[in-house]
Parts: structure tokens; sequence; C-alpha cells
């Protein structure tokens, strides 16, 4: 979901600027829930401080390739919503793209604004879709398959979604344009097989570690019903 240097350049760049600071507002806006509902401050630091450092995991060490206007990730956005809550997901997200730039890639730098939008918009999207599709009696370790698949497909088709409109917005609608971002969104959309099944093997775990229910380090919902 690293969009490619030059593919949006010049002044239609600044639009960037705009949607990343929305961007962080949506962050806000979850992090408030679990400032109100689900531990405090404490809380939200140390969930912030692990979904950062995976999520530089992800960037860095985890297989990534480049695929037409954009780059291929197996970002696991969905499994840090269920295990972390929105609001630290997004802390971790949008932390750990930065130092993945600070530090090894600093030619994404510019276009830091449209790859935090791609990463942040679809996580907002799917914190509302779990409170529809997942009962308010259910914990998040007794999901089942399809409705981790649920939360995965509508995750990676809203990155798919906004490299497009980077791609669109910044190059046109030209043939070649066009195909590589079908090429992008066939290969990125191959991740919706792998993140369910990582999903459901992270929450089987959180199951079977009850020292976990209620620490701080999750939200609490992954082993209680919603409140």
């Amino acid at each position: 979901m690293h969009i490619e240097p030059g593919v949006v350049d010049g002044a239609k760049i600044v639009l960037s600027y705009a949607t990343g600071v929305a961007s962080f507002g949506l962050i806000g806006k979850m992090a408030l829930d679990t400032l109100r509902k689900d531990g405090g401050v404490s809380a939200l630091a140390i969930r912030s401080v692990a979904t950062t450092a995976l999520v530089f995991c992800f960037f860095q060490v985890l297989p990534h390739y480049p695929v037409g206007v954009s780059e291929v990730h197996l970002i696991l956005g969905s499994t840090l919503l269920l295990l972390f809550g929105g609001g630290a997901a997004g802390i971790g997200l949008a932390l750990g793209l930065l130092l993945q730039g600070l530090f090894f890639a600093p030619f994404d730098l510019p276009q830091y604004g449209i790859n935090v939008t791609t990463l942040i918009v679809p996580l907002f999207a799917i914190s509302a879709l779990a409170r529809r599709i997942v009962p308010s009696k259910t914990a998040y370790v007794d999901l089942n398959y399809g409705q981790a698949l649920k939360l995965s497909t509508a995750y990676q088709g809203g990155i798919v979604c906004w490299v497009a409109f980077w791609a669109f917005y910044g190059q046109g609608f030209g043939a070649e344009n066009l195909a590589n971002v079908a090429s992008f969104g066939g290969a990125y959309m191959l991740v919706v097989i792998i993140e369910p099944l990582a999903d459901l093997a992270v929450l089987a775990g959180a199951k079977t570690l009850h020292g976990l229910a209620g620490s701080s380090l999750i939200q609490r919902r992954v082993h209680y019903a919603a409140a």
C-alpha cells in the first residue's frame, strides 16, 4: 500500500495533507473509546507501543513486493483492531509507517499523508463494521471464519480503493495506469486469503492465555462481551 513516489506529485499532493489530518482525527476518535471505556491512558499507551512495534515489523520484516502503482504488504489491520482496539491500532499504523519511512525509506515520506490515509480510513470503517457483524454478547475469541473474512475483506478492499483513488487522481485513466491499478488490486486481494486465518489463530492463542484476560495489553472485548 506504499504508493510509489511520483504517482501523486506537484500541487496535487496537497490533498493528501488534508486527508492525512482527517485520518489523525479518526485515530483520535477511536482512541477516545479506549480512554473512556477500556483502561484509560495507560492501556492505550501500552497497546500503542505494542502495535507500533508490530506494524514496523510488518512493513520492514515480512515479505513485501512492488506491484503496479504500489507495494503489497501483509499489514494484518483487522488482527490489530480485534486484539488491541481501533485507537491503538490506528496509532500503531501511523507511527509504524512513520518510523519505517524515517529509518529505512525516506523516499516514502513525501507520500506519508497518502499512505496514512490509505491505512486509517479503512481501519475506521471496519471498527464500525465490527460493531454491526459481531453480536454484543460475543467475545472476539469466539469469532467465526465468516466474521473474520468480512472484516479482512473490508479492510483490504478499502486499501485497494484508496490506492486506486490516488493513482487515478495523480495519473489519470490511461491504459497503462488502469493496468497498473488492476494488477495491484488483484495481487493485494490475495492477502484476504491469509488475514482471516491470522485473525483466528491469534484469537485462539489469546483464548488459551487466560492471564491476558482483563490485562492492559489487549482490549477487554477480546475475552468479554461488550459492556
